[in-house]
């Protein structure tokens, strides 16, 4: 990994609808100068506010991760985050003109694609690095929550999740090798059980969810009745 920090070659620009809002967005990723960081730019509001994508700014991670800083507030900025940070964009300005990211196909797969094909330019200021120096844990004990992070010479993710699925199982994945990361990691898509659908449009969630950004696991058989149901709450003649 380059110890100086890195900025797009051009810009690039996406659109599409935003998973829970179902509001189209365009959103263009602008390369930026040294020590700017990866700032959000609301450019649909007066005055074009924006939100550094920081962890003091996250206000809210169910279903996504949202960012909020006065009267800037972007959604679902997980996909591209990851793909910004992985591929080593430290520098960009994204401006979007609604309040979420696009789902796209429910990946970081195009995010990378784009990325990789206008390239990254090498600036001349030096990457700033936190250092672990001895074990770290966070827990979210009702949720079943566990973070831990060791000091080690290499940066490695192995991550273990059980929803309780029959289907899906326990899942356990390691990635210990950026090169991985295009092939492996970007495709994965966004996910939902389907009787998890109707209490997230209730909560007012998944409005431009769809089987092309979204992948639906069906656990049990599913019955006419719920069928014919799904077709009105989703507005189509065919599920």
């Amino acid at each position: 990994m380059s110890t100086k920090q890195q900025t797009l070659k051009a810009a690039i620009t996406f659109s599409g609808h935003g998973l829970h809002t179902g509001v189209k967005a365009t959103m263009t990723v602008h390369p930026a100068k040294a020590d700017h960081g990866i700032v959000f730019r609301r450019i649909d509001l007066e005055g074009q506010p924006t939100v550094p994508a920081l962890c003091d700014y996250v206000t809210d991670t169910s279903r996504g991760t949202t960012i909020e800083s006065g009267a800037a507030r972007v959604s679902t900025i997980e996909h591209l985050m990851s793909a910004l940070w992985t591929l080593g964009v430290d520098n960009a300005l994204v401006d979007i003109d609604g309040p979420e990211a696009p789902i796209m196909d429910g990946s970081a797969r195009e995010y990378v694609q784009r990325i990789e094909e206008v390239g990254l330019v090498t600036q001349k200021a030096e990457r700033k690095y936190y250092e672990v120096t001895e074990k770290q844990v966070y827990t979210i004990p009702n949720k079943g929550v566990a973070i831990i992070i060791y000091p080690d010479d290499e940066f490695t993710v192995s991550v273990h999740v059980d929803y309780n699925s029959k289907i899906i199982g326990n899942q356990y994945a390691t990635l210990d090798m950026f090169n991985q990361y295009a092939t492996e990691i970007a495709p994965c898509r966004t996910f939902v059980f389907l009787h998890e659908l109707e209490p997230l449009l209730k909560m007012n969630l998944i409005k431009g969810g769809d089987i092309d950004n979204a992948i639906v696991v069906v656990e049990n058989p599913v019955t006419d009745e719920q069928l014919e149901h799904l077709k009105k709450v989703f507005n189509k003649e065919d599920i």
